[in-house]
C-alpha cells in the first residue's frame, strides 16, 4: 500500500486541492488530491528543478 502525504497546510474544505507525494521503493510519485487516480512518476532531480523554477518565479 502506498503511503501518500499531503502538505500540512492542506486541510478543511481545501484538502482535495493539493498535490500529494509518495516515495515507495525509491520511486517518487505525485498525484492531485482531487484526482487521485492520475499518478505521475518523476525523478527526484526533475521535481527539484520544477520546485526551484517555481520559487524563482515567485520571487521575481
Amino acid at each position: 500500500m502506498i503511503q501518500w502525504q499531503k502538505p500540512t497546510f492542506s486541510s478543511g474544505s481545501d484538502g482535495a486541492n493539493c498535490v500529494e507525494v509518495a516515495a515507495p521503493e525509491g520511486e517518487l510519485l505525485l498525484r492531485e488530491g482531487d484526482d487521485p487516480a492520475r499518478i505521475l512518476s518523476v525523478a527526484p532531480t526533475t521535481l527539484a528543478a520544477l520546485l526551484h523554477r517555481i520559487r524563482e518565479q515567485r520571487t521575481s
